[in-house]
């Protein structure tokens, strides 16, 4: 079995993204993830509705290569299971509301202190502490809408833009995951389990934490602006011919300056005097980029793609996922992998984000059936059949 976790067992009891988003990678990097699921299911799983052929990719994504075990933690005899699976167990994931742990008894402070050797990673919405610890959350609202980013990127439209699924829960899996790596390198050294939090909120405000610093710095708020009013245009969007979009990523102005006027065929403006360094651009972007927005809707983004990578001005497509899928950069980059199905075949996912030069990555499988594995893990623990048997009866598992 490959990768850096191999060894490490992890028990998850998670729902929607955030939390089995850590599970999700921690299985990539060779764990062996136990996901705990309700006789319900993880209600991630009723988004099959949403796609084609009863199939759901997001939930693929996060919960390929795990085992799903099916418990009744509502009962004795489910959570007597559930402490048979913690008393083996190394990682501890779970992104249920605090009060919902605490009234199981698996809250931090209860299992920390009854496995002392555990790393307990607590992935919540809004932290473990204060008044709203228990408040509903999901991503868009305590990463996208409470943290400043839908402000941060309303660009001063009527509406704040539109978040797309699970974008905040991945950042915070994947914050998860780093924190259980250097919880267990922690305890490799000294025997320790500790608790490792993050939150949807905390994940918000550092990922915007250049405009939150200088807020915190300033006691302002930072002004939200439009593409026509950047400080430096060389560092903006502008829409083609073919109504393509790209970015131009001249953020050292000055350096950029000259080569996009070659670019553009404006030289007239190392002459202007609205132009002539960068306060002076910054002075009368509005003015700048309208002019600029007048050259470039005259040609498509691939004749542009050729001019700028001629005169050496550094730009990049805005691509939509096809694109993305299609681009072979993406393809070298090792954003795609294919896991191998049970018929042999294989299906193309998203690759989670990290690679290790020695410790060879392989996804396992596909993501698993509700409760597909409860018996052979049960049994594995030491329950023998007769007794699986009477659990199956009581309705402690399926």
């Amino acid at each position: 079995m490959a990768g850096p976790m191999h060894g490490v067992r992890v028990v998850e009891l998670g729902l929607w993204v955030a939390g089995p988003a850590c599970g999700g990678i921690l299985a990539d990097w060779g764990a062996e993830v136990i996901k705990v699921e309700p006789h319900q299911g993880d209600p991630f799983r009723g988004l099959e509705w949403l796609f084609p052929g009863d199939s759901n990719p997001p939930f693929e994504l996060d919960n390929r290569g795990k085992q799903s075990v099916v418990l009744d933690l509502r009962s004795d005899q489910g959570m007597e299971v559930m402490h048979m699976l913690l008393e083996k167990t190394d990682v501890f994931i779970t992104n249920y509301r605090p009060g919902g742990l605490e009234r199981l008894g698996l809250d931090p402070e209860a299992l920390c202190a009854q496995y002392p050797k555990l790393v307990y990673a607590s992935v919540t919405g809004m932290s473990l502490r204060g008044e709203e610890a228990n408040r509903q959350a999901y991503d868009i609202g305590a990463f996208w809408s409470r943290s400043g980013l839908a402000h941060a990127l309303s660009s001063n439209a009527e509406a704040p833009p539109i978040q797309r699924g699970g974008m905040g829960d991945h950042m915070t899996g994947l914050a998860a995951a780093a924190g259980v790596s250097a919880a267990l390198f922690h305890r490799e050294k000294t025997g320790e389990g500790q608790l490792v939090e993050t939150s949807l909120m905390r994940i918000g405000t550092y990922m915007l934490g250049w405009d939150h610093n200088v807020t915190a710095a300033t006691g302002e708020d930072v002004a939200v602006k439009g593409r026509d009013e950047q400080p430096n245009p060389l560092i903006n969007c502008y829409k083609c011919s073919d109504g393509k979009w790209f970015w131009m990523l001249g953020l050292e102005g000055e350096r950029h300056w000259p080569q996009v006027v070659t670019a553009l065929d404006a030289a007239e403006w190392l002459e202007d005097e609205r132009f002539l360094d960068i306060e002076l651009r910054m002075e009368n972007s509005s003015a700048l980029t309208a002019l600029m927005d007048s050259i470039i809707a005259k040609k498509s983004l691939e004749e542009w793609g050729l001019i700028f990578d001629r005169e050496d001005v550094w730009w990049a497509p805005v691509q939509s996922s096809l694109e993305l899928r299609n681009d072979p950069q993406s393809l070298a980059a090792g954003c795609w992998i294919k896991v191998e199905t049970s018929d042999n075949s294989t299906v193309e996912m998203v690759a989670t984000p990290v690679d290790f030069s020695i410790s060879d990555l392989a996804v396992r499988d596909l993501a698993p059936f509700l409760g597909q594995h409860t018996e052979v893990v049960l049994h594995g623990l030491g329950i023998d059949w007769d007794r699986i048997e009477e659990l199956k009866e009581l309705g402690i598992i399926p």
